[in-house]
Parts: structure tokens; C-alpha cells; sequence
């Protein structure tokens, strides 16, 4: 009775790893998805609303999930308060925070604050295409992914169970 007890809870102990993994995968992609969002968002503030990126932190902010919202309208307020930081370090600083809490490689990172760094121009038309140009960088890595994800996370279960079903086969 206790063997078969310890051969469920090895089993279900390594499907629920394969179980994990294929979650891990699918939030990366759910990531990606927020952060085109909000480069969307910034896209149609500075084409539409004819607002600096400064301006555009604080109107979009109450559109965003919580941890967002926070580090857009600190964003805000400390281009506000004009300590001599240029948009780009504060944006990088604030936006670092929430990112790293984010299941993203450094490169989504990268294109995701890339415009950023960008941003000493004062052709709203030039901001247009550095925010565009990381919008599609991150478009094309989240489509990547969506194409690769299907298999990896059919592999991830099902390693997972056949890992657990050897462990169990070994330990007979």
C-alpha cells in the first residue's frame, strides 16, 4: 500500500513539473502580449493625443494591471519633478522593477525599453517609429513563440509523465 502511495506521488510530483514548465511557457507569451499593449497604448497617445512620452506615462497608466500603473506614473512624476534625468534612464529605472518580475528573457527587455533609449528626438514622427519598431520586435518574438509553444508544451507533459513513470519503473 505505501509503494503504490509513493509510485502516485512520484508520478503526479512529475507531471505537475511537465505541468509547470508548459505554464512557464505560456506566460512569457502573456507577457509579451501586455508589453505590446502598452507600447500600443504609447503609440496612439504620441500620434493621436499629440502628448510627450512623459505626458503619455501618466494618461495611460489607468489602463494598466497594478505593478504597470505604479511604475508609469512614477515615470511620470519624476519627469515632472525634472531632476535632470533624461525620459530614457527614468523609463529604464522604473520599468526594470516590474519587468524583472516578469518571466522574460533579457532581450525581450531589450526591445521593450529600446525606444526608450531612443528618445531624444523631437519629431513625434521619429518616436512613432522607434516605438513601432519595438512593438514589432516584440510582436515577432511572441509569434515565434506562439508557433514553437504548441509542441513545447505537449513535450513538457509528456516528459514529465514518462520521467515519472521510469523513476517509478526504477525504483520497482
Amino acid at each position: 500500500m505505501v509503494r503504490i502511495v509513493g509510485m502516485c506521488m512520484i508520478f503526479t510530483g512529475c507531471l505537475g513539473l511537465g505541468l509547470w514548465y508548459r505554464y512557464q511557457f505560456g506566460a512569457r507569451i502573456k507577457a509579451l502580449r501586455v508589453l505590446e499593449h502598452i507600447l500600443e497604448l504609447l503609440a496612439s497617445e504620441v500620434r493621436y493625443g499629440r502628448a510627450a512620452l512623459p505626458e503619455c506615462c501618466s494618461h495611460i497608466a489607468g489602463g494598466l494591471s497594478e505593478d504597470f500603473r505604479a511604475a508609469f506614473l512614477e515615470v511620470g512624476r519624476r519627469m515632472e519633478e525634472n531632476l535632470g534625468a533624461s525620459f530614457g534612464e527614468v523609463f529604464g529605472e522604473e520599468m526594470e522593477k516590474v519587468l524583472e518580475r516578469l518571466p522574460l528573457s533579457s532581450e525581450d527587455r531589450a526591445h521593450f525599453l529600446g525606444f526608450a533609449a531612443r528618445t531624444g528626438y523631437s519629431d513625434s514622427q521619429m518616436q512613432m517609429r522607434e516605438i513601432e519598431q519595438s512593438r514589432e520586435l516584440l510582436r515577432d518574438t511572441r509569434k515565434k513563440l506562439e508557433t514553437e509553444n504548441a509542441e513545447k508544451c505537449r513535450m513538457a507533459v509528456g516528459l514529465g509523465a514518462m520521467g515519472g513513470l521510469l523513476v517509478i519503473l526504477v525504483l520497482w
